[in-house]
């Protein structure tokens, strides 16, 4: 029976920020898709509130069971990610020479958009259910880093670098929320230091390209370099307050490359300039703030590692999207929450939004 005080703490300052961001994303892909949709095709922005009503939905759905029910599905999703990442492998589809999509019908579905959910609920029921051992060493991260590293090997693999990492990411923010030694982060940090040289030859040449313009953008402006050197001038020529809504000369001269994807912020950034960008910023410092909040007030253990993992999650992306396209790191891939295009990413990011709520609206359903 549904609780009418479900009703009475809906979380509606949550919902007011998701809905105000999707509408901004939604009107800066209608800027970024201006006079470029083909004829007879649908217009990036249209697509994009297609899977926002779609996401939406499912956020809602995810609301109508208490989230202390998503502890004993989350070993059978966990595994159900592995297999679809096995799958992809197989029978994926292979767009730019990497294989991410499986074809399901009119759908395409990314299965390492569902392996960031999966690894925030696999995580905190292992850590939920662990008797509260710390700090944590070696030979206790053993099994949760195993848990985090083969589905990120199996991303890597397709290749998706930036999304392996991320993964990564998010597992390390629920590692560190449930602590760990002093001396075990020092072995850890010598070790990925030591490590990280030895890399080099399994990545693809792509990847090496991309470390490399990372270092060197002019070095090849025409070629590898032009992204991030037209990214960088797109942000740079908003100034302090924009050139105007569809008003961008560098997205809509077509000098900016992926403006609907990873360079999305690029397109806002120079329409809006410092002002909109700050503006922006604020509005996911807000919502990252919040799921910290959330984690804090929640009465049980795996509530307050999903907030965290949730509000990891949307860090990590924001984090990475933004020094991408700002040249403060390499090109990775990384679609920003909101105003990237792509349906499995925001659905994704909506659901995980779906379990925060449900966090935050049963807090005082402890032991419900």
């Amino acid at each position: 029976m549904f609780d009418r005080r479900l009703v009475q703490n809906f979380d509606y300052p949550l919902l007011g920020l998701v809905l105000l961001l999707a509408l901004i994303g939604i009107l800066n892909l209608y800027s970024a898709g201006f006079n470029r949709t083909a004829p007879g095709a649908t217009p990036v922005y249209l697509k994009q509130i297609y899977w926002l009503t779609a996401g939406l939905g499912l956020m809602f759905l995810s609301l109508l069971y208490h989230y202390r029910h998503y502890e004993k599905v989350a070993g059978l999703l966990y595994v159900t990610s592995l297999l679809l990442l096995v799958l992809v492998m197989v029978a994926g589809k292979t767009v730019s020479g990497s294989r991410r999509w499986l074809v399901l019908g009119p759908l395409t579905l990314q299965p390492s958009e569902l392996t960031k959910v999966a690894i925030i609920l696999v995580l905190s029921r292992y850590f939920a259910r662990r008797p509260q051992i710390a700090p944590l060493t070696l030979r206790d991260l053993v099994v949760p880093g195993g848990l985090a590293l083969v589905p990120a090997l199996l991303i890597i693999r397709q290749p998706d670098l930036g999304s392996g990492l991320l993964v990564l990411a998010v597992a390390g923010g629920i590692i560190l929320f449930a602590g760990v030694h002093w001396r075990t982060l020092l072995t850890l940090g010598v070790a990925g230091g030591l490590l990280a040289p030895l890399t080099w030859p399994f990545l693809k040449d792509y990847q090496k390209q991309r470390l490399l313009t990372f270092l060197d953008p002019e070095k090849d402006p025409l070629g590898s370099g032009y992204h991030i050197i037209q990214s960088k001038i797109a942000v740079g020529s908003g100034q302090f307050w924009g050139k105007g809504f569809l008003s961008g000369t560098q997205s809509q001269l077509y000098f900016l490359p992926e403006q609907h994807t990873d360079f999305a912020f690029s397109v806002f950034a120079e329409e809006w300039g410092f002002v909109g960008s700050a503006l922006l910023l604020f509005l996911y410092v807000g919502l990252i703030m919040y799921g910290l909040l959330v984690a804090r007030s929640c009465r049980d253990r795996f509530g307050q590692y999903l907030a965290v993992g949730v509000t990891g999650l949307l860090f990590w992306q924001v984090f990475i999207n933004l020094s991408m396209v700002t040249g403060l790191m390499p090109v990775v891939g990384i679609p920003l929450p909101f105003l990237s295009y792509g349906g499995s990413s925001l659905i994704t990011t909506l659901l995980a939004l779906g379990v925060l709520m449900n966090v935050r609206m049963r807090r005082y359903l402890y032991g419900g």
